[in-house]
């Protein structure tokens, strides 16, 4: 992004505050065709439960106008005006274009909006700007905002001493449901539970979060040792709470798994640990859910509540364990690597690690460095190899930008899918002549990359849920070094008892295989929960939809009152907002019961 001087600050205020009052006017003319003109003829659209009570992209003339019309009686969008909280307006350049990005708040009939814009010089009219982004988002509900800021509660009924117990013992009555059930349930005590959870807690929902492992963070801290986040700290913040200052820009797993049971005790969420569901019915007529849960004793706990959610992360839980010829015969160990924890337990063991994404990387280095006898990477389609810096920085280098982490949020949030494709496609350009050596060493000693199916790198290959990359943190080296051998599935014969035997006779000797082969798509890990029947309702879950919108993640499903909350710490963050918008507006009776016919018609 360039940095601007006051001149420019000024002319982009000037431009942005002149837009903002002829686009406030027009929305509240409620003229469909009116408000289609601001857009430039490809422009976009994108709105997240403000106008539509979904997540949907609207692009070009004939599409905003419909959108326009089948929403503006019942948005009652008003008072768009400058979000002077947030990064003022600014100029600079995107894609090769010159734009004025500037972000807005508004008001609607049932709550506040936040909105971001990106406006480029109209061509027939250069004092004019045209949309060619535009965001608009529900960010609270009138009545139930954020217990945060101004608005946090006093406490003064412990400070003065106004009831009998102690915070501590009240605390203790809340978490424990003896005399009440919660309203929601949350299955999954991992970020994206507890994140979802302090959204709840602060609009004034009453959840419970349980998890199956004994600890909040066991989700991180049981898996293996070495791993880090791959992407920066600036990009991974929690709400409410933010990371200390004084930490590293690349997170272990151990410090994340310690600042989520902090997170949750702080921030004073509901959860109660060695607790699992075991079982769900939804009772249709009375739109109650009905969960029977383990505790840590034994004890089955029956609750009842109005909307049950799926805090599944990302990657699934079910290990994808492919069918390999002779594995039934080998005696050596086999394992998942979500199975794996530690490679000195295999110092002096040949091992053979199958996949080659991140996972596959990270256990083949782990196993090298703490002493394995040999280690072969077993490759069974090509791999996107990025750098961690600079190339799979330049992913979130936006974050880096000084903006906020939530206004960030918003410009990503703001970018339809071929514009977010675009931008890969460039990001992945870009890499590919950073990363030029490094490719070409690795090709040199028969390990296959790419850039994914279409050019679009990993990000793209991650939302798409495609797996298949990996960011270098020193595995390659130990590739190129011929430390850690490859091997191509290929070239592969059969497991034997205590091998690898490959196509033209050569014995490859092994004692542990590794299967980093991913994990089934998250619907899979929905049959347990659920049942077969809710499973198949909701459908495949994560990737893009026909609507270039995430599957089964953030909103509505298939199944009424039931919910998926998962993604990234990033992905989490953001999205976490919308689902508690709408959980709570379903419990007060403000959602609606089905989209606009055009929207639904759009959506099928």
């Amino acid at each position: 992004m360039h940095v601007q001087g006051d001149s420019q600050a000024r002319s982009a205020d000037a431009v942005f505050a002149g837009w903002l009052e002829t686009f406030n006017a027009v929305m509240e003319s409620r003229n469909a065709e009116q408000i289609a003109r601001l857009f430039e003829p490809a422009g976009y659209w994108k709105d997240i439960l403000s106008f539509t009570w979904e997540h949907r992209t609207f692009t070009g003339k004939d599409e905003i106008v419909r959108a326009a019309e089948a929403t503006l009686g019942t948005a009652g969008a008003h008072n768009f005006r400058i979000a002077s909280h947030r990064t003022p307006p600014c100029k600079t350049k995107r894609f090769g274009r010159d734009v004025i990005e500037a972000y807005f708040d508004f008001d609607t009939a049932v709550g506040g909006g936040a909105g971001f814009v990106r406006l480029v010089e109209d061509e027939a009219s250069p004092q004019a700007h045209k949309i060619w982004l535009l965001l608009t988002t529900l960010k609270e509900l009138r009545g139930f905002e954020e217990k945060i800021g101004s608005r946090r509660r006093s406490g003064e009924e412990y400070s003065k001493c106004k009831v009998p117990n102690t915070w501590l013992e009240d605390r203790a009555i809340e978490r424990a449901f003896e005399n009440r059930d919660p309203e929601v349930l949350i299955v999954g005590g991992g970020h994206a539970g507890l994140i979802l959870g302090a959204r709840l807690k602060q609009m004034g929902v009453d959840a419970l979060i349980v998890e199956k492992t004994p600890r909040i963070g066991d989700v991180w801290r049981d898996r293996y040792h070495t791993l880090t986040l791959h992407n920066e700290l600036t990009a991974n913040q929690m709400p409410y709470l933010p990371f200390p200052q004084t930490w590293p820009i690349w997170l272990p797993k151990d410090m994340l798994a310690g600042w989520l049971e902090f997170y949750a005790e702080s921030l004073e969420l509901n959860a109660w640990t060695s607790t699992e569901l075991k079982s769900a019915q939804f009772d249709a007529r009375a739109k109650t859910w009905h969960a029977d849960l383990k505790k840590a004793d034994g004890t089955i706990r029956t609750i009842r509540c109005k909307h049950l959610v799926a805090a599944v992360g990302v990657t699934g839980s079910i290990p994808n364990i492919p069918q390999m010829p002779g594995l039934d015969s080998f005696r050596g160990e086999v394992v998942h690597s979500s199975q794996f924890k530690k490679g000195g337990n295999y110092a002096g063991k040949h091992a053979i690690v199958v996949g080659t994404g991140n996972s596959g990387h990270d256990v083949a280095q782990d196993l090298y460095l703490q002493g394995a006898s040999t280690v072969h990477l077993m490759q069974r389609g090509p791999t996107c190899v990025v750098s961690l810096e600079p190339s799979a920085a330049m992913v979130y280098s936006v974050y880096n930008e000084g903006r906020p982490a939530d206004d960030v949020d918003l410009l990503i949030a703001a970018l339809p899918y071929p514009v977010l494709e675009e931008s890969y496609r460039w990001i992945a350009k870009k890499s590919a002549a950073y990363d030029k050596e490094l490719v070409a060493k690795l090709n040199a000693v028969g390990f296959r990359t790419y850039y994914g199916r279409d050019d679009t790198g990993f990000a793209m290959m991650y939302a798409r849920g495609e797996g298949g990359f990996y960011i270098n943190v020193g595995c390659s080296e130990l590739i190129i070094d011929r430390k850690v051998g490859v091997l191509q599935a290929d070239d592969v014969e059969c497991f034997v008892e205590t091998g690898l035997r490959l196509k033209d006779g050569t014995f490859v000797p092994c004692d542990l295989a590794v299967m980093a082969t991913g994990f089934k798509n998250l619907q899979e890990g929905l049959r347990k929960l659920v049942g077969n029947e809710i499973a198949d309702r909701v459908g495949p879950v994560w990737g893009f939809d026909k609507d270039f919108t995430m599957r089964g993640m953030w909103r509505r499903t298939a199944q009424d009152s039931f919910w998926i909350m998962g993604g990234g710490l990033l992905d989490a963050r953001f999205y976490s907002r919308f689902l508690a918008l709408e959980i709570k507006a379903s419990l007060e009776g403000l959602l609606p019961n089905q989209m606009s016919r055009y929207l639904q018609d759009a959506a099928e």
